[in-house]
């Protein structure tokens, strides 16, 4: 079942001002792009310097626009997946995860790397998804090595999967945000939240 709670205020508004900058309304696209990044697995030095591995998200960012696209029971989800078989996380080109080093999520390894990234939706859970697909520039690219967004996934190039808890908040996020939350040196909890539903998985440097 999804779980009810309070969304602390400061987090959307410190998410709002993350992504906030001026730009020319007439140059938008309907999903802006963006993207997510912290380091892992460092520190400052005396001297101010910081060391650690990038782990670095970008997405495309579709926006609500009045939507009620999750629904519930068999047709949670289904509205915005338009015939592809699972979601791309996020709009346009597939969503693309980047890490300089290897990390656990749900005690399994994500060797170091880039990868398109997915999920399957249900109501109950998430399941994450790490895929040695490739992401095309453009659906019209011919490449079979890689997908425009989720069309044409097959599940044989899957490199790890894992299960996100989703519960549903008090807040609606207009606009598709993934982040990083309560990061330390050692790992954090990667976030996907979009209108009021919010998945989360923890994940952590691998040693």
């Amino acid at each position: 079942m999804k779980k009810m709670f309070r969304a602390i205020p400061c987090f959307a508004l410190g998410v709002a001002l993350a992504f906030a900058a001026p730009a020319d309304a007439q140059d938008r696209r309907a999903s802006p792009r963006g993207e997510a990044a912290t380091q892992v697995g460092g520190g400052y030095d005396a001297e101010g310097s910081y060391s650690g591995s990038w782990v670095v998200v970008t997405y495309g960012r579709p926006i609500l626009r009045g939507r009620d696209l999750f629904g519930s029971g068999d047709e949670y989800g289904q509205q915005f997946l338009r015939g592809a078989p699972l979601w791309r996380v996020g709009a346009d080109q597939s969503t693309r995860f980047m890490t300089e080093t290897d990390l656990m999520f749900g005690g399994e390894r994500l060797p170091a790397g880039e990868y398109s990234v997915f999920a399957e939706l249900s109501e109950d859970e998430w399941t994450l998804v790490f895929s040695n697909w490739g992401a095309k520039e453009s659906f019209r690219e011919e490449n079979d090595d890689a997908l425009w967004g989720a069309y044409g996934y097959t599940p044989d190039r899957d490199v790890l999967r894992t299960t996100m808890d989703v519960d549903t908040i008090m807040m609606s996020a207009d606009q598709l945000t993934i982040s990083f939350m309560d990061m330390t040196q050692e790992g954090g909890v990667f976030t996907i939240w979009w209108d009021d539903q919010v998945a989360t998985v923890p994940f952590q440097v691998a040693r």
